[in-house]
This record gives C-alpha cells, structure tokens and sequence, in this order.
C-alpha cells in the first residue's frame, strides 16, 4: 500500500490518578491508551470503535498533535510529527483536520458563519482577502447551506446539523488530506445523522479524503468505513476490513457490541445479545 498519510506507531497516553489505600494517598499511572497502531492512508476510511472511557478520543487527539503521547510516536507522511518545524509543522495543520462531535461548543458563538470558515483560509492558505469570500461561499454551497442564507447567520441561529455542516465547511477550508471525525453525527436526529454521513461520503469520494471515525455506532461504521479498530481499555481488541468484522467478529467485547446495535426486530436482538453474552458468535 501507499506511505500511510497519517500513523500511530505503539503509542500510549498515561494520566495520573490519586489512589488512597489506608492512610495514605499515592499517585499512579493510568494507561488511557495502551500500545497502539495506527495507519491512515490516502482515500480510507478507519473506523475507531468502543465504549465511552475506552480511549478512542484520546488516541485521536494525539493523531491530531493534540497531546503528545507519553510512549510510542506519531508520524505524518513518514516523519515523526515531534520533530516538525517550519513549512513541514504547517503543512501537517494543514492536511490533518477534526471535525467535533459538539457543533455548539466547536463554533465561536460571535463570529458569523462566514468568519468561522474564512479564519482557515486566511491563516492556513493564507489567501487574499478578494479571494477568501468566493472561497467561502463555494464550501459553503459544497456542504448544502446556501452561501447567501447561512453566511451572516451566528451559530445560535442554526440547528444541530446545519452546525455540523458549518463544521465539515471549516475542516474542508484547508484542503486537508485527512479529516479526524469525533463521534460528529452522535448529537444528530436519526434523519439529520443520514444526511450528514452521506455528505461526508460525497466529499471523500469527490476530494480522496481519508477519514479516521470515531463512534461507538456500528450503523456508521457500516456505512461508511473500509476498516475497523475495536478499543476497550484503552487496548485495540479487534481489527480488520469492515464486512470481515462484523459478519464474524471473533473478540467477545466486539460481539457484545455488535449485539447491542439496534435491529428492527426486537426478538432477534434479545437474541442476539444473549448468544454474544454467552460467548457465541451472533
């Protein structure tokens, strides 16, 4: 395959925690996450998948540059991201963009929708400022929110998926080659949440975008993922291409969560859960 775009080599994140046993208080280390790997190459989709608590969101801030892990390196397009500078430290917060899951939280609540998605292009593209309003408007319209409708709106105005796709619009202002996606569609209307993940879809085919998805949502990952990482623990359980896992998962933890992904039969998913509980495949 191609040079991953972006990789985790054996990382782990250790936080400290007080521990108080009898008298005494002492501090340990607490593995969030535990020797993982990771690639990402150009056009994937990855799938990050577990429980909240298991470590999905802290691996994804350190893939982002985020927080430095405390074993282990991360590299993008080869190089150790700890030793970039210069052009190289700005080309890598370029190409590697998020997308949050809180669409309130993520947007500045006094800049227009027009402000939010212009600061990338003036401080990543650095482009000029007869150019930068085109630019916004044709995110804007790539997203589905009319340029002439949506860009003086304040993000108050906006419903949760309008917000989410303001978001999509910013991350996509600096041209990246991979996109960070924590829990996005998670907070959205089941019918919002559709349309949001098709447009995600549209836009990876349209640029050869990769995608690193983190959800604890087996319905996403079918829809969207080539391959899955399964997290518990802070540990990677499970992995492999996406109909392969989910058709046969052979980890207990991912058969349990496969079991709690809703079906339209109530019967079949009690069943389901009872034959992954027991240990059986289901």
């Amino acid at each position: 395959m191609s040079t991953p775009i972006l990789e985790a080599r054996s990382v782990s994140q250790l936080f400290p925690i007080r521990s108080r046993q009898r008298l005494f208080a002492r501090t340990v280390m607490q593995r969030a996450v535990d020797g993982i790997s990771v690639s990402i190459h150009p056009g994937e989709v990855v799938a990050l998948v577990g429980e909240s608590g298991s470590g999905k969101s802290t691996l994804g801030r350190m893939l982002l540059g985020l927080l430095p892990p405390s074993e282990g390196s991360i590299h993008f397009r080869g190089e150790p991201v700890a030793g970039l500078s210069g052009d190289a430290a700005r080309r890598f917060r370029r190409e590697v963009q998020v997308v949050f899951q809180d669409t309130g939280a993520s947007l500045n609540p006094r800049h227009t929708i027009g402000q939010s998605v212009a600061l990338p292009l003036q401080h990543n593209l650095r482009l000029p400022a007869g150019e930068v309003g085109r630019r916004v408007d044709t995110l804007l319209d790539q997203v589905g929110l009319a340029p002439a409708r949506f860009r003086e709106r304040l993000p108050h105005e906006l419903s949760g998926g309008q917000r989410q796709r303001v978001g999509i619009a910013r991350a996509l202002a600096s041209e990246p080659s991979v996109i960070i996606a924590d829990e996005p569609v998670s907070a959205l209307d089941v019918s919002v949440r559709a349309q949001v993940l098709e447009l995600l879809d549209r836009l990876r085919r349209q640029r050869q975008l990769a995608y690193l998805f983190i959800t604890h949502d087996l319905g996403v990952v079918r829809a969207l993922a080539d391959r899955v990482l399964v997290m518990q623990g802070g540990q990677l359980v499970e992995s492999g291409e996406v109909d392969a896992l989910l058709t046969s998962p052979q980890h207990a933890y991912t058969q349990r969560l496969l079991a709690a992904t809703p079906v339209p039969d109530p019967a079949r998913q009690a069943q389901r859960l009872a034959q992954a509980l027991a240990g059986r495949p289901a």
